[in-house]
């Protein structure tokens, strides 16, 4: 986890104190546990006396809970009724429900949504049947922007000024490593223009095929992306192109038209995209 920026940490309105703060909070990730002041500096880039001030504080607080024996922490219930309450307010995810258990059920796969959360996406909903054991991730589970499905199609639907503050981001984030990842990115940006859903077939991980259509809403919030995914060999690259992306494209156009959302691309739009020159290639250009 980067730590405070430049820009942010000399904006006179940024409080660093709460940042900080918020970060220690965000350490915590699902199935972790227990975590130590060390554990959490190692996470936060944050000096361990600062660490100790917070975790001291968020405890007074009632945001986490110490476990002397341990000499550790864990998240408290007043930490994860900030969750609830977020997720209680994302009317997308209660409506988006039966339209992806059907999906679920069409395709064997499991079908996610989530938001972006810095580097990652997160899922905060999620539709998994008994023929997707091998996909173990649930709400609260983390996906590379970079690399997913979900968080390529989310990119791909940012707005030109948004998706180059992202692109820096994860230039940041993965040093040495962005250059390879950009490559995969750029790709799925034609992906996106052709077919209008975006995939990843072993990218993010080896044994995973996924499809990702991004949500976009008029009211201001998200985008917001969905996802459909399970083991490689189930989701091939040709069944994802020629069946998976396209009944989840037809399911985030249905819950847009729920939603009042945004009508579709046109094919003649895409065709456009994917001439020479075009919107993509320019994007692609820009942020590396």
């Amino acid at each position: 986890m980067k730590r405070t920026g430049k820009k942010t940490a000399t904006d006179r309105n940024f409080v660093v104190a709460l940042s900080r703060g918020l970060d220690v909070l965000r350490a915590f990730q699902p199935n972790d546990g227990l975590l130590g002041n060390q554990e959490i500096a190692a996470r936060t880039n944050l000096p361990k006396p600062t660490v100790s001030r917070l975790t001291y504080t968020l405890t007074k607080l009632g945001y986490l809970t110490p476990v002397p024996r341990f000499e550790k922490y864990q998240l408290a219930p007043a930490a994860m009724s900030l969750g609830y309450a977020a997720l209680a307010n994302l009317g997308v995810r209660h409506l988006s429900e039966p339209f992806r258990e059907e999906v679920m059920r069409a395709t064997g796969g499991a079908v996610a949504v989530g938001g972006r959360d810095r580097h990652s996406m997160i899922y905060f909903g999620q539709s998994r049947g008994s023929e997707t054991v091998g996909v173990q991730l649930d709400v609260g589970s983390r996906v590379p922007i970079a690399t997913s499905a979900m968080g390529r199609a989310y990119f791909w639907a940012l707005d030109d000024e948004s998706r180059a503050e992202v692109s820096r981001i994860l230039r940041e984030h993965y040093g040495s490593r962005w250059p390879k990842m950009r490559e995969g990115l750029e790709r799925s940006g034609e992906t996106v223009a052709k077919y209008g859903f975006a995939i990843s077939v072993g990218d993010w991980h080896d044994d995973i095929g996924a499809a990702g259509v991004a949500l976009k809403l008029n009211d201001g919030t998200g985008p917001y992306a969905f996802n459909c995914g399970a083991p490689a060999f189930r989701f091939t690259e040709e069944r994802l192109i020629n069946d998976i992306g396209p009944r989840l494209l037809a399911m985030v156009r249905n819950i847009e038209a729920a939603l009042g959302g945004l009508m579709p691309h046109s094919k003649k739009d895409n065709s456009k995209k994917l001439k020479s020159g075009g919107k993509v290639a320019r994007v692609a250009e820009g942020f590396r």
